[in-house]
């Protein structure tokens, strides 16, 4: 009796043994499902809370880079602006002088001094090719024009 007394008393022992190993256990594993769960809901937290700063954030850098561009496009008409100003007080330098007026006179608006005589080259090459663009013949040039005021009224046109 002794010994099946030992025997109860070890199986009971062992049972004893598992059922506390079995709590440890189940105890852990709740403790990491519990900290699982928090770090879960502190990581959820921290999302949402950069989120929020994106969000925030977005509008004001976007007007940020909006306005970096209209500075740097208001920089470059500025400093277009001063380069026409530059060429404008050259230009004005220039017609204040007398020998520029001059050349400029006799360049293209073909004036002569007193006592020159002018001459006028005419290409007929140019000329030929200048009326063929236009449609022109050898005829007077009211005639050409009478003909253009007669096809505009032309309702085919």
């Amino acid at each position: 009796m002794a010994g099946n007394r030992d025997r109860f008393s070890t199986a009971t022992r062992l049972r004893v043994l598992g059922e506390q190993t079995a709590a440890r256990v189940y105890r852990s594993q709740s403790r990491r499902q519990d900290r699982r769960s928090r770090l879960t809901g502190r990581a959820a937290f921290l999302a949402l809370v950069v989120c929020t700063l994106v969000v925030a954030l977005a509008y004001p850098m976007r007007q940020y880079v909006s306005q970096r561009d209209e500075i740097a496009d208001q920089e470059r008409l500025t400093a277009e602006a001063k380069q026409r100003v530059e060429e404008l007080r050259d230009e004005k330098a220039r017609l204040q002088d007398d020998a520029y007026i001059q050349r400029q006179a006799r360049e293209h608006l073909h004036y002569l001094m007193p006592g020159e005589t002018a001459f006028t080259m005419i290409d007929p090459a140019a000329v030929k090719q200048e009326r063929e663009e236009r449609g022109a013949t050898d005829r007077p040039w009211y005639s050409n024009v009478l003909d253009g005021v007669d096809n505009a009224d032309r309702p085919d046109r």
